[in-house]
């Protein structure tokens, strides 16, 4: 009883706390005018068809490596989750392993609660570049959900919040993509494609009802893992005229609010 009421409490007070600073989600300097590929740390990832210069490159953790096999130096922007700066378990170790040496053009880091500088010496540690770095915290985290999805949500656990790899998703959205295109995110999948671990995957209720959301909210969203497209029903992405074909026949009104978001200005 006592610790469903400390949740209640929990709840209550970040939607207070949402509700009267109104944050805002990531808004890039230089929004996004085309595809944009999202790669997360899932084993498998399948670079997609018809890839080229055009498409913008987001990756989660450690998935650089993957994107650093298909010839990109540096991501458009990376999402690196707090825990990976400092922490000392298997994942987190691993992550730092694999990104040692590497850079990145923006850098958001989620949740860090420390000052600016120690974030700043955790990255030069292990000596990972980027051209920009920003702390994106709980609320603008939950502003990305709700203005994208539609959905409301506390972050009360690893069930009520989605991935990162999902996250990335709804930022590309918000951030003005025409398309985007999901690799190496499998709710059903297990470990990642940086350690042999085999470590459980958190978010995989939130993650498929917040892609399955979005389906139905008519946006232009896409996997290039044939597996993922039949178990969560995502369109499977052949390349840009097919693509465009889906997208059109799939089309619904609230599919006017996707429209929206691409026009905001950055």
């Amino acid at each position: 009883m006592a610790a469903q009421f400390s949740e209640l409490k929990k709840h209550y007070y970040r939607q207070i706390k949402y509700h009267l600073t109104r944050p805002k989600p990531p808004i890039l300097a230089e929004r996004f005018h085309g595809p944009v590929l999202v790669v997360g740390s899932a084993p498998v990832s399948n670079k997609p068809a018809d890839f080229d210069d055009s498409f913008r490159v987001i990756t989660i953790n450690g998935s650089q490596m993957v994107t650093k096999g298909w010839g990109i130096e540096a991501p458009d922007v990376t999402l690196l989750q707090f825990n990976q700066i400092e922490g000392t378990n298997t994942n987190a170790v691993e992550v730092r392993r694999v990104l040692n040496g590497e850079r990145t053009k923006m850098l958001y880091v989620l949740l860090w609660r420390k000052e600016l500088q120690r974030l700043e010496d955790g990255l030069k540690a292990f000596d990972y570049g980027y051209d920009k770095l920003e702390i994106v915290d709980r609320y603008r985290r939950m502003a990305l959900l709700d203005r994208v999805g539609g959905v409301k949500c506390s972050e009360l656990g690893a069930d009520d919040k989605c991935s990162n790899g999902i996250n990335a998703v709804l930022l590309a959205l918000y951030n003005g993509a025409t398309e985007v295109i999901i690799t190496g995110i499998n709710p059903d999948s297990g470990g990642h494609v940086y350690n042999t671990e085999n470590l459980a995957r958190l978010h995989v209720r939130k993650d498929r009802e917040v892609l399955e959301r979005l389906i139905e909210r008519g946006y232009p969203v896409f996997t290039a893992d044939p597996a993922v497209s039949q178990s969560v029903g995502l369109p499977l992405w052949k390349g840009r005229t097919k693509a465009a074909g889906i997208s059109d026949a799939s089309a619904k009104p609230v599919g006017r609010e996707a429209a929206r978001l691409g026009s905001l200005p950055g």
